[in-house]
């Protein structure tokens, strides 16, 4: 079953896991998903305040420079796994390094 992992955090606290030791964390796990062959995807966003937001409201267009919902935390990337179940994504979502200073939401994929 494929799982999005959306990884998100206050972002004024994120230099935890972009230091050099968070990025030796982040490479570990990665290495791993790419070991177990279970790593479809992974990319990481740039800050929320260069998102751009549109909804469209009685056939309106309407953007909102920045994110739509004003949070503390912000989606700063994804990734995309195929594993045999739910245990196996929270085990994965759990050792990403983010979770120390954020977290990791796990969806299940619809498939056609």
């Amino acid at each position: 079953m494929r799982y999005l992992l959306m990884i998100s955090a206050d972002e004024t606290e994120v230099e935890e896991v972009v230091s050099e030791e968070g990025m030796k964390a982040f490479a570990v796990w990665m290495d791993d998903l790419v070991e177990r062959g279970v790593i479809r995807a992974h990319e990481g966003l740039r800050p929320s305040r260069t998102a751009t937001t549109v909804r469209v409201r009685d056939d309106e267009v309407l953007l909102t420079d920045g994110p739509y919902i004003e949070a503390k935390e912000q989606i700063g990337g994804f990734a995309l796994i195929e594993v045999d179940n739910l245990d196996e994504a929270i085990e994965i979502a759990a050792g990403h390094p983010a979770c120390a200073v954020g977290q990791v939401e796990i969806r299940p994929v619809l498939e056609r």
